[in-house]
């Protein structure tokens, strides 16, 4: 248990790093979002491929294997104050882990035969590129975070239950969770920006407490083997 609370403190660290990191690559090194011309977006796939395949691997991929760790060591966590709820988030938690791996992957899969073929026949590169950009989006959530923020809340719900984690901690979590839910409604959309903003923060503070606890509950393991001999020794004193 102590192992697997630490390494989901670590990766809990890391989806938070590679959350802020993707989203800064793709606002401001490649200013993503603001291009709408499929020409320009597959132009400028071409110029910084070697840029946009890390960023996936790092903000999906790897990311979505640091989330299947992370959703195992709640679920050992949370289990015995909320149960049936926490089997439900953990099976949440991965389907999203998967879905987000299978986003990255699929990109990354097409941007070699994209970049071949711009170099013979940008138009038809560019419509080969805005559908495999479709499809990776739907995979990757990009049209509302619903796996993400159900899975934020139901985690929340039971740290609330179970007393596992900060109750201010728990609170974040719900309201994140609230905001990436609605952002499935395609007129509030936008809010996702504030989900990843707010889910970054929920999962800095809770890589801490997971590794502050699982520190302090190794500091507190020596003292309990002492009160252990002592009270054992307190017992022959007695019997003697």
């Amino acid at each position: 248990m102590k192992t697997l609370q630490k390494s989901g403190g670590i990766a809990a660290l890391y989806t938070a790093v590679a959350y802020l990191m993707g989203m800064l690559i793709f606002l401001v090194v490649l200013d993503y979002p603001s291009i709408t011309d499929p020409a320009q977006k597959v132009a400028l796939l071409v110029e910084m491929q070697l840029v946009t395949f890390s960023t996936n691997l790092l903000m999906y991929v790897f990311f979505g294997f640091a989330l299947i760790v992370l959703s195992l060591a709640l679920y050992d966590r949370l289990k015995s104050g909320a149960p049936a709820m926490m089997q439900v988030a953990t099976v949440v938690g991965i389907i999203w882990a998967g879905s987000l791996i299978a986003s990255g992957m699929v990109a990354n899969a097409g941007i070699a035969p994209v970049v071949a073929l711009y170099a013979d026949d940008p138009a038809q590169a560019a419509l080969t590129w805005q559908v495999i950009e479709t499809v990776a989006g739907g995979l990757g959530n990009f049209n509302g975070e619903i796996l993400g923020g159900v899975w934020t809340l139901l985690v929340s719900l039971a740290a609330l239950r179970a007393g596992g984690l900060p109750r201010g901690l728990n609170i974040l979590g719900l309201l994140v969770g609230a905001v990436g839910i609605i952002t499935i409604i395609p007129a509030l959309t936008d809010l996702t920006g504030v989900f990843g903003l707010g889910q970054i923060i929920w999962f800095v503070w809770l890589g801490i407490v997971l590794l502050r606890r699982n520190q302090e509950q190794g500091s507190l393991k020596p003292d309990m083997f002492a009160e252990q001999r002592l009270s054992k020794t307190e017992i022959r004193h007695e019997h003697l």
